[in-house]
Parts: structure tokens; sequence; C-alpha cells
């Protein structure tokens, strides 16, 4: 994985005061726990519904003091705005392909050394979706790391999360659980 914003000292802590701000601003707040056992995890982040869900997912992460990278279709990374997505903590993916993505993330995820999270929306897109992709819990268990439920509600003005799910192997299950966790959280375009 590649230097971010996160990683920059004097920038992230710039950036931090600014996410603060702005969270004031705009009546927004953020669950002041995060645990322990998610320094290092894949987290999802559901309902992705909107481009907003970026900087709200940025705004917890500087709140939280977490070391993020995210899964970004690859067209966003193109001149001019690449390298800034990349320094934002994305990571490229390019679907046309079929690459064992999940067990490369995996594996690179598992290398890395100290904290880092990796989020990936489970929709896979911001469109209406009615299943799930299951790319994240792979990741997990390829990485053999936790999974955070993390949630912006935009009806709730709130940047949260449900807890650690540790995968159980029964994949159609696990996601039916989490899902329903989900039921109550309104994404900005529900």
């Amino acid at each position: 994985m590649h230097l971010t914003i996160f990683q920059t000292p004097v920038v992230s802590q710039v950036f931090r005061a600014i996410f603060w701000v702005w969270r004031k601003l705009l009546g927004w707040r953020v669950m002041p726990d995060y645990p322990e056992e998610a320094r290092r995890c894949v987290m999802i982040a559901a309902p992705h519904t909107s481009n907003w869900d970026l900087p709200m997912t940025l705004m917890g992460a500087f709140y939280w003091r977490l070391n993020i990278y995210w899964l970004g279709k690859q067209s966003i990374f193109k001149f001019p705005f690449g390298a800034v997505m990349r320094w934002l903590g994305g990571v490229a993916v390019d679907r046309s392909k079929s690459n064992n993505l999940t067990q490369n993330v995996g594996v690179a995820l598992a290398a890395l050394h100290g904290q880092a999270q990796l989020i990936v929306p489970p929709e896979g897109t911001r469109g209406k979706v009615t299943e799930w992709k299951t790319g994240f819990y792979y990741i997990a268990q390829a990485a053999q790391l936790p999974i955070l439920l993390a949630y912006v509600d935009y009806e709730k003005k709130e940047i949260g999360h449900f807890g650690i799910f540790t995968p159980t192997g029964d994949v159609q299950a696990d996601i039916s659980r989490i899902r329903a966790l989900y039921a109550q959280v309104k994404g900005k375009h529900p």
C-alpha cells in the first residue's frame, strides 16, 4: 500500500482540524468510541449512495485517527485527480478484469505493519442494488482480520459503527445478519 494523507504528520493534523470545524458547522456527530480490535481491519461503509460518502468517511477517519485505504473504480484515478485520490487512501480497481482481487488485496493488507483499515463498500457502486458483493468478506478472511461495520447516516447526521464482526465462514448467513443491522441506516439517496 502507498503513503496517504493519514500518514503525513502535519498535514493530517491540519485536515483533522478542518474536518472537526466542518462537522460542527454541518451539525454532524461522530460516535466517540472506536474499538481497539479495529486497529487493523476491513471496514465496510454502507449504504454507499452518493459521492458525498467519501468526504463524510474522511471526516470519520480523521476524527478516529485512522489510517484508511479504500477501493474505488479505476476511472476516478485518472489525471488530474489520480494522485489526490491515492493520497486520500484510494486504491484503483479495474473491474473489467478478473484478477483475484480479494485474495491479492487480502494478502497485501495482511502484510502491512501497524494500523491500517481497508474500507470496502459492500454494494460495489453508488447505484441501487438488491444484493451486496461479498468481496469485503473474502478480503477479511484472506487477511485474517475482523470486519468493522461502519456507517454514514444522513438522516441522523451521524457517523458511527455497529462494532466488530468476525466472519464465521457461513457467507450467506453472515451477510444476512450484517445487512439486517444496516436496514435502519439512511444513505444520502435512499
